[in-house]
């Protein structure tokens, strides 16, 4: 994906994600730094234009913002309109959420034999980011609120390649602890 998509403010973004990413380390501190680096920008207005902000009336909506040359990161947003969610799944790689426009509520799960059991729900209020490393990243997350949602994902993956960063569903029923 070319930086011409790009509002100028969303190519000093990706420039600070490529700085984040490029200080090395395993997994976690990668995807630490870039959650710091990512909340710096979830402030800024004009971080995504008006057709970057259209929601899908059936399922939340990704818009692929920018997949590095090399295929080491991509910058997704996702659009979600009120009780839209993703299924239960895991990653490919690390990932980074913040919270751009409304409210999210993410579910963790723990995988118990044939069943799902849940650990907590975390809502991210607009402006804080935070982030996943596998394994033990399965999650659900949606929007429960009655108003438009979006958050800027950026995954330690090529999502061109891929499609998705999804790497794995669970379709095991889920029980209490």
């Amino acid at each position: 994906m070319t930086h011409s998509l790009l509002s100028p403010t969303a190519t000093l973004l990706v420039g600070s994600l490529r700085a984040a990413i490029a200080g090395g380390g395993d997994d976690e501190a990668v995807a630490a730094r870039v959650a710091r680096t990512l909340e710096g920008h979830l402030t800024d207005p004009f971080l995504l234009s008006a057709a970057q902000r259209e929601p899908d009336p059936n399922a939340y909506r990704q818009h692929v913002l920018h997949v590095e040359p090399d295929g080491s990161f991509s910058v997704v947003a996702l659009v979600w309109l009120p009780g839209q969610e993703t299924c239960i799944h895991d990653h490919v790689s690390w990932c980074v959420v913040g919270t751009y426009v409304g409210e999210e509520e993410e579910t963790t799960y723990r995988l118990r034999g044939d069943r799902l059991i849940p650990l907590r729900v975390n809502k991210t209020p607009e402006g804080v980011a935070s982030y996943l490393v596998p394994p033990g990243d399965i999650h659900k997350v949606c929007n429960n609120s009655s108003s438009v949602a979006i958050s800027i994902h950026v995954y330690g993956a090529d999502v061109s390649i891929l499609g998705t960063s999804i790497r794995r569903r669970y379709d095991q029923p889920v029980s209490g602890r």
